[in-house]
């Protein structure tokens, strides 16, 4: 059966931007929206592996916001486009290792494929312009 809901983008990207303080309000926030485990980028995370990047989030930035650009439903799928952003004023962990908070605003694109079963996600391919974001950052210079 091809799953029709309706995921609330705006709690969606709420639940990133701004989560809940506590942890348990914060998972049963994750658990509404994902399914657990949830396959991201091909990995199965848990709703705590979620939790998890949800803090490191909070850590690293201040001031989150999500700018909605596009948003397209399919059955089974939702496929948004957007931009977030904030001030990095934590540490940040890259693939270069760990960047210490450069106190700098930052504004990253991502595109989320999310497909959705039983109204969930279950699913999310996410590809985001983290060169560009790790260059506004100061972090590396692009020639």
């Amino acid at each position: 059966m091809i799953d029709t809901a309706v995921i609330d983008t705006d709690r969606l990207m709420g639940l990133w931007a701004t989560p809940p303080a506590d942890d348990d309000a914060a998972l049963a926030g994750i658990r509404a929206l994902y399914t657990d485990p949830v396959q991201i980028n091909g990995t199965m995370m848990t709703a705590l592996d979620l939790l998890a990047r949800v803090r490191g989030m909070q850590r690293a930035y201040s001031g989150l916001r999500h700018e909605l650009v596009e948003r397209v439903d399919a059955p089974g799928r939702l496929v948004i486009a957007f931009r977030l952003r904030g001030t990095h004023t934590g540490p940040l962990a890259t693939p270069f290792g760990e960047l210490a908070a450069t106190g700098r605003p930052f504004e990253v694109r991502v595109i989320d494929i999310l497909t959705l079963t039983d109204g969930r996600i279950s699913a999310v391919t996410m590809v985001a312009d983290e060169l560009g974001q790790l260059a506004g950052l100061g972090a590396l210079r692009l020639a």
